[in-house]
């Protein structure tokens, strides 16, 4: 009889400890968010605003797979991909590595899932990683780093890795100063398509580009490889980061992830992979992120010792 009585309250309290975890697992699932629909963004680029049509294939297949109505949401600068994200009313979105990470101090909830692997092209390597360029016009008389002191140089946005952190902060080593000591005046070109036709056009005497990106302006028949210098290279920077909000369901947050990591398996979406000059897509976590996070703090810190 004692002995029941003691099974039965073992009993008792493991089906009390199994309602209660049970309760708070459903608790837990029931907090995250399912939206009827999703928005999806992207850091403004040559791609998104010379040839919005190739996305529509992969917003259609995002649909697909999640079953979900998408959205797509055209921004204005990095900035304001990151500050809707913060917002939640964007749900998933392309950032460059640096906003990636100013995002993610901003809002953890903000987390990266994968990047495209990128084919070899004219300046570019293979693989889930780029550099920073500085290119000037062949046949310039800015054909050293060294003739280049006292020139105009062309970075794109003041969120932008290739195009401002790593110059600022890894390029300054080459020239053991600031960019606005080295040369006559630092301009801000607004994307790294406009980099380059500005050095083309001799609106600035160099730039720095991201070699993914300057290899897309090539692709266009708008410039060719010969007609510029490639003064200096960065060592490699990871890709763009496909990012999602962290609070949607774990499911959504999955389908989510699998239609990027299986976009080349649809035959409607080449174009777009054509585009990225990519194959597929690869996993990356947050971590694949720490060497910009690194860079973001030798920047703050220079920054704040000239303070």
């Amino acid at each position: 009889m004692y002995k029941n009585r003691n099974f039965f309250m073992a009993m008792t309290l493991f089906l009390s400890f199994f309602i209660m975890f049970s309760v708070s697992g459903s608790a837990q699932a029931a907090g995250c968010e399912d939206p009827d629909s999703i928005t999806f963004s992207i850091i403004p680029t040559e791609e998104t605003i010379q040839e919005l049509t190739i996305y529509k294939p992969v917003i259609d297949y995002l649909a697909k797979m999640t079953g979900k109505k998408v959205e797509f949401y055209m921004p204005t600068s990095y900035a304001t991909v990151v500050e809707a994200m913060i917002g939640k009313w964007v749900d998933v979105a392309v950032h460059g590595p640096y906003s990636y990470v100013l995002a993610n101090a901003k809002d953890p909830d903000i987390d990266v899932f994968a990047t495209y692997a990128k084919k070899p092209g004219h300046i570019q390597e293979e693989g889930p990683g780029y550099k920073a360029c500085l290119i000037t016009r062949k046949g310039s008389e800015f054909d050293t780093i060294e003739s280049l002191k006292g020139a105009v140089i062309g970075l794109t946005d003041p969120a932008s890795t290739s195009g401002n952190l790593v110059p600022r902060v890894v390029f300054t080593k080459t020239i053991n100063t600031t960019l606005e000591s080295y040369f006559k005046k630092v301009v801000y070109t607004g994307g790294h398509d406009l980099s380059t036709m500005a050095v083309y056009d001799g609106k600035v005497d160099a730039a720095f580009v991201a070699t993914h990106r300057f290899d897309n302006v090539i692709e266009r028949g708008m410039v060719k490889k010969e007609d510029f210098n490639y003064l200096w290279f960065s060592p490699a920077i990871p890709q763009d980061p496909f990012c999602y909000r962290k609070s949607l369901c774990p499911e959504l947050k999955k389908k989510i992830a699998e239609t990027f990591l299986t976009l080349h398996t649809q035959p409607s979406c080449a174009a777009y992979l054509k585009n990225v000059n990519s194959n597929k897509f690869v996993k990356m976590t947050s971590a694949d992120y720490d060497v910009i996070r690194d860079l973001k703090k030798a920047k703050d810190a220079k920054k704040k010792k000239k303070d």
